[in-house]
């Protein structure tokens, strides 16, 4: 079994639970990678070098064995680990080092029991979908991928207006500061502070949350994830931005983007004991009572 380790730089304050993962590593004979940003950290904190065939960079290349990624942070850390993966569909792990995450879902106590899981075969996982999102960014045709979601977002001080076809049906103009499509999965997070609905991971749709419209009688929209969905961008400015969970790209006056539902997925380990509910009750301490 092969552990893939992403994390971001880390300060003096996670040593312990560094120390503490690869001890686990070491006591289940785990072999390993890491990605280079957080060698530096990491080495000081184990007190050795990591040998140069052990780094990855932007992506963890070709995978040939048995592996699991394991992501130390917050959501934002585990959405960028997943996007290293670059296609391989192996189980991702989020072990919880930031405050409200419903992705990194195994807490920072919880390290010990994680890896006992991974060593025994019982990671618990569910397939989360992704977006594909094809077009002209930055002056180059691509295709681009979230797990999250695909926000078109005004850059300068003025309105854009996005032109939305759903199936080639031309459904709707959104003037405002821009439009969220998100997966399920990407329902708690920018579309959920946006005044999006709150979508069960199991469900298959498209989640639409406009920003600040202009339009208003426009209110969230799902939509099966088996439509095809075409925006056009007008701005002002002659530029707008496209992001893709914690990536960003500039996208021209003009340009139109085709975003559907992605052929790969992501095996996302989640907990045994806590459902998607409860952990909406908790996280959102809806069993609170604040009057």
């Amino acid at each position: 079994m092969k552990i893939i380790l992403f994390s971001r730089p880390l300060s003096e304050t996670h040593r312990e639970k560094i120390v503490q993962i690869f001890a686990a590593i070491e006591q289940y004979g785990f072999d390993f990678t890491i990605n280079s940003e957080a060698v530096p950290s990491v080495e000081r904190f184990i007190g050795r070098t990591i040998a140069t065939e052990k780094h990855y960079g932007d992506s963890v290349g070709e995978i040939t064995s048995e592996a699991v990624m394991v992501c130390y942070g917050g959501d934002g850390t585990l959405l960028e680990g997943v996007h290293r993966l670059d296609g391989n569909d192996i189980p991702v792990v989020g072990i919880n080092s930031g405050r409200l995450g419903f992705l990194a879902l195994a807490q920072s106590t919880e390290i010990d029991e994680v890896f006992q899981q991974i060593a025994d075969n019982k990671l618990l996982i569910e397939k989360r979908s992704m977006i594909a999102v094809s077009g002209n960014f930055e002056g180059r045709q691509q295709t681009i991928y979230a797990l999250n979601e695909v926000a078109v977002q005004r850059l300068g001080a003025t309105m854009i207006s996005v032109d939305i076809s759903i199936d080639s049906m031309p459904t709707l103009t959104c003037n405002g500061d821009g439009v969220i499509i998100s997966t399920p999965t990407g329902s708690t997070a920018y579309s959920l502070s946006a005044g999006g609905p709150i979508i069960a991971p199991s469900c298959r749709c498209f989640v639409f949350t406009f920003l600040s419209p202009h339009n208003l009688t426009l209110r969230p929209v799902v939509t099966p994830d088996s439509s095809t969905i075409n925006l056009t961008i007008h701005t002002r400015s002659n530029e707008a931005s496209i992001s893709a969970d914690n990536r960003t790209f500039a996208i021209a006056d003009g340009e139109s983007i085709e975003i559907k539902i992605a052929k790969r997925s992501i095996s996302l380990a989640v907990s045994h004991n806590i459902s998607f509910y409860e952990s909406l009750r908790n996280k959102l301490m809806w069993g609170v009572d604040n009057r």
